[in-house]
């Protein structure tokens, strides 16, 4: 298992689009995803889950990957979070 924390600069925070850009790239992968912030824990392939977290600009979560593509699985996820999502 790969897990890290990281810091949401997008202004949005993981709500509406960040949130389905962030499963749609989890869906891809073959390792299990989570995303935590504070003690609430969300598969990171399930846009409901994500959208639950709340998690706002400014907020720490951690990233975890554990599977066979663990390692690129949890690259891609901090560089879309690191890059904003895009924004």
């Amino acid at each position: 298992m790969i897990k890290g924390e990281l810091i949401l600069l997008n202004k949005a925070g993981l709500h509406a689009r960040p949130a389905a850009k962030l499963v749609q790239t989890a869906k891809k992968l073959r390792s299990k995803i989570s995303i935590v912030k504070g003690d609430q824990e969300a598969d990171a392939k399930s846009i409901i889950r994500v959208l639950s977290l709340g998690a706002e600009q400014g907020d720490k979560i951690i990233v975890k990957a554990d599977g066979e593509d663990e390692e690129e699985a949890f690259e891609i996820l901090t560089t879309l979070i690191k890059n904003k999502f895009g924004e």
